[in-house]
């Protein structure tokens, strides 16, 4: 079973508006059958996120305040693939940092996924980050905007299993992180990617 990367044939395509991370597009798109439809989504930049796990099976998590939601969600540390040229890894060990002060000497891809693939063209990936140190900021790092009321927090896996589960948490690279992470766990994470695995979603984006 796999995603199939496919493209029908956009007619005319007219930017609504345009935002400082998302722009909003209505696309005419002509169906196989030959029907046309618009439809009006959010192109994004992407993102990354890690699942930061020590050794006593803990992860690494923030609390940061989600304006659109109105709640302040428990998240793994992420950020926007809206730097040029810079690697998805890369982006991903810089966010950890960012945000944590944490880097990480073990990395595998836990999982890729288009958060909400009806409204935006989002793509996400989520690294597994293993044998955790202490770090400083990276260099002309500032904290801004929600950053400056996020605080960071050290949860069990088990006790992260059980809250996706009931509800509680609801970030979407959360609930896929960590139950992603608790699977993996059980066979050693032998099964993982390795850190440099293609993406597919970005590859054949168009």
């Amino acid at each position: 079973m796999a995603d199939q990367p496919l493209g029908w044939e956009v007619v005319r395509s007219e930017v609504l508006a345009r935002g400082g991370i998302t722009t909003m597009v209505d696309d005419e798109v002509r169906t196989p059958g030959g029907e046309t439809l618009h439809r009006q989504y959010l192109q994004h930049p992407g993102a990354v996120g890690v699942i930061a796990l020590d050794e006593q099976d803990r992860v690494v998590l923030v609390r940061q305040y989600r304006h659109p939601v109105r709640h302040r969600l428990v998240e793994p540390p992420a950020g926007l693939l809206d730097v040029a040229e810079e690697e998805w890894l890369t982006a991903a060990q810089r966010e950890l940092a960012e945000e944590t002060r944490l880097a990480a000497g073990e990395w595998h891809v836990l999982v890729d996924q288009f958060v909400s693939p009806g409204s935006t063209s989002e793509s996400v990936r989520v690294y597994l980050a293993r044998d955790l140190h202490p770090t400083d900021h990276p260099e002309g790092f500032v904290v801004e905007g929600e950053e400056l009321e996020m605080d960071v927090v050290l949860a069990p896996l088990a006790e992260l299993v059980q809250a996706v589960l009931a509800g509680r948490l609801q970030n979407p690279l959360t609930v896929s992180g960590v139950l992603a992470t608790e699977l993996a766990r059980r066979d050693g994470f032998r099964t993982l990617r390795p850190a440099d695995a293609p993406w597919p979603a970005r590859t054949a984006r168009p």
